[in-house]
């Protein structure tokens, strides 16, 4: 079975956007990213028939409540057979606990991440909400209480990846967000690298949105990051 290294980001409204986009796309080149805002449009249906299309998804909801709140979450969402699901992990060591041992023994358990801190975020954001530290500290603080709690890895952007690889046990993902091709524009992230510049760093799993959703042809531009990234 294929692993793609590539996650396409559905940032649509509504499923009719990202089901048109999912039928341009080769599930064994990408899985999907369904946030926020499409689950909250289109619900577990879309996830479905995403699923039936050969994709796997990554249920992008960063559950942050209390533990028993996140954990019951964490259940309903294995039940979709999603691919990956997160946490926040400013939630805690008691939260994240509470989602790994949620899907103990579940025969098809998803990926459990945690995010560490938004990629739209930098020092003067951490400081403004009271977080110490820079944006590198409170990373590789969170992501090694990620580890300890027995999560599978960590949503970080590709800067700090290099470092969470060091510190980290080799099986322990880093999954980033912010990655732009070099001809690409930056949009509303801080923290972001080119493919292959977070391949390099360590990164396992990588997140892109706009350079593919908004190419003229998504499937050419996506086989050219794939080929990039292959050549790293």
């Amino acid at each position: 079975m294929s692993d793609p290294r590539l996650i396409v980001a559905l940032d649509y409204p509504d499923a009719r956007g990202a089901l048109a986009l999912a039928g341009r796309l080769d599930p064994t080149l990408c899985r999907l990213k369904v946030g926020k805002e499409l689950y909250t449009a289109a619900g577990p249906g879309l996830v479905e028939k995403l699923r039936q299309s050969g994709f796997g998804v990554f249920l992008d909801l960063k559950y942050h409540d209390i533990p028993n709140t996140v954990a019951g979450a964490c259940r309903a969402a294995s039940e979709l057979g999603v691919w990956m699901i997160n946490v926040h992990a400013l939630g805690g060591r008691a939260m994240m606990t509470a989602a790994r041992e949620a899907l103990a023994g579940h025969p098809d358990r998803p990926k459990l991440t945690a995010v560490t801190l938004l990629t739209s975020m930098g020092a003067a954001d951490m400081e403004e909400v009271g977080l110490a530290g820079s944006p590198q500290e409170s990373v590789t603080r969170l992501a090694r209480l990620a580890q300890a709690c027995g999560l599978d890895g960590v949503v970080c952007s590709p800067r700090e990846a290099a470092e969470l690889r060091r510190l980290c046990r080799r099986d322990f993902c880093l999954v980033t967000p912010g990655i732009r091709p070099a001809d690409a524009a930056q949009d509303d992230q801080q923290r972001i690298a080119t493919p292959r510049q977070a391949v390099a760093s360590g990164a396992d799993y990588l997140v892109i949105g706009r350079p593919v959703t908004r190419a003229p042809d998504p499937l050419a531009a996506l086989n050219a990051i794939a080929n990039e990234i292959a050549q790293s």
